[in-house]
């Protein structure tokens, strides 16, 4: 038998990779600002300033310097 559990996490969808601009450093807490201008916060190690891959609130890796162009769907 299954756990009932784990079939329910599979339901869930993943969490989004999402990029932004560090825009404030902390004791192993970086807050991010996003395209849109929301803000969020992770843990890892980056500079301020750096563009940054954030997932699920963990700093997933350095994002490269290229210019962002956002398309609304």
């Amino acid at each position: 038998m299954h756990n009932v559990y784990e079939q329910f996490r599979q339901l869930l969808p993943d969490a989004p990779l999402q990029t932004g601009t560090v825009i404030e450093v902390g004791a192993g807490v970086l807050s991010v600002q996003l395209p849109g201008g929301g803000t969020v916060h992770a843990r890892g190690s980056a500079a301020i300033g750096q563009k940054v891959f954030v997932r699920d609130g963990v700093l997933e890796a350095v994002a490269p310097n290229l210019a962002l162009e956002i398309i609304e769907i």
